[in-house]
């Protein structure tokens, strides 16, 4: 099992900006790639960025492309979303995401952290 650890959401005004981390525990051999995702009321659950683990690259939604950035420090099992210049439409609730291959492979989620822009 991987336990998930997520912290930073909250209110900001637009254009404003705001870190997310999430930090991975318990059986993490086979991590293939940590990513976000995120949940605005009545939509479905959309990804926002991916790093992969073993290579470092990454993927953005095209709505965040230029906006967000995805990183990772793998020395703490932990990804970053850096979110600039934030809009309305980035509210919704981010959940960290783990993909494993290996050792307890599939899906793992964090509890979610809101995000709620103002204008």
């Amino acid at each position: 099992q991987v336990q998930l650890v997520e912290s930073g959401g909250g209110l900001v005004q637009a254009g404003g900006s705001l870190r997310l981390s999430c930090a991975a525990s318990g059986s993490i051999f086979g991590i293939y790639a940590m990513g976000w995702y995120r949940q605005a009321p009545g939509k479905q659950r959309e990804l926002v960025a991916i790093v992969i683990n073993s290579s470092g690259s990454t993927n953005y939604a095209d709505s965040v492309k230029g906006r967000f950035t995805i990183s990772r420090e793998s020395a703490k099992n932990t990804v970053y979303l850096q979110m600039n210049s934030l809009k309305r439409e980035d509210t919704a609730v981010y959940y960290c995401n783990v993909r494993k291959i290996a050792a307890g492979q599939g899906d793992y989620w964090g509890q979610g952290t809101q995000v709620t822009v103002s204008s």
